[in-house]
């Protein structure tokens, strides 16, 4: 799926924290990835926080890895 993403030059949006590791430890190619962790609220909610978190921060997702939980946005440089 990342190495899908990268070639299409897209963002990988993902719930799945393991893609952490494939980008640092392992150092696959990633176009850039949004990790969503947000737990226990309802899809809506979920949806809501990813389409602000993306309005908000397009222009500086490609090439981070991007964590987006309720009330934060954090990125990284993918090295």
């Amino acid at each position: 799926m990342l190495a899908s993403a990268t070639r299409a030059e897209a963002l990988l949006i993902t719930a799945d924290k393991d893609f952490g590791e494939l980008v640092f430890r392992q150092r696959q190619a990633a176009h850039g990835v949004v990790l969503l962790r947000v737990n226990g609220v309802p899809p809506q909610t979920k949806a809501d926080l990813l389409s602000l978190a993306i309005a908000r921060h397009l222009p500086d997702l490609e090439g981070r890895f991007t964590v987006v939980e309720p009330g934060a946005v954090r990125m990284r440089p993918r090295k």
